[in-house]
């Protein structure tokens, strides 16, 4: 399974080995991306003379760095507590953060949409899914398969395309059966 870029979706064979992840890539929303870091260099070249154009990608490239890291260090906090605590067994503590990065990104959708721009992010799977895959995994690890599945449920009915949601139902009703 997959929940997108620094997601921790998946099944660990011990609590202490590393959790495996896989990220979904939308190709399309590097073009955003690509387009800002020009840009970034662009504008940096205007200030500085054109003869000073090398020095204008590497401070360019930084501010778009800068940017980036720091636009995902603030607005993914939650998410990347909740990754850090899942990948150190800690499932209950994540699941908190998880609902907090639920409830921020269903607060501000905008932000998930264009996350490409606010967040030089290229994910294909949006943090709101991300967030509900997440916290169905979790309960999934602490043995609470009703909350899972709710969770499960809860990310196919927002989106209806979830190849992860709606493999994690399927193979639920699998073993329920």
């Amino acid at each position: 399974t997959c929940s997108g870029s620094q997601g921790t979706v998946g099944t660990p064979e011990t609590m202490t080995s590393r959790m495996p992840t896989a990220k979904q890539i939308s190709w399309t929303l590097t073009i955003p991306q690509f387009a800002a870091a020009a840009a970034s260099v662009l504008i940096v070249n205007m200030v500085l003379r054109p003869q000073m154009f090398a020095h204008a990608v590497m401070i360019g490239c930084g501010i778009y760095l800068a940017y980036s890291i720091g636009s995902r260090r603030v607005i993914l906090a939650a998410h990347q507590k909740g990754i850090r605590l899942s990948k150190r067994g800690k499932f209950r503590d994540a699941i908190k953060h998880f609902r907090r990065s639920h409830d921020f990104f269903t607060m501000h959708p905008w932000i998930d949409t264009y996350r490409s721009i606010v967040l030089m992010s290229c994910s294909a799977v949006s943090y709101r899914e991300m967030a509900l895959i997440n916290m169905a995994f979790c309960y999934g690890q602490i043995g609470d398969a009703q909350k899972a599945k709710e969770c499960y449920q809860e990310a196919l009915d927002a989106f209806p395309d979830s190849a992860m949601a709606s493999s994690a139902l399927k193979m639920i009703e699998t073993f329920e059966s």
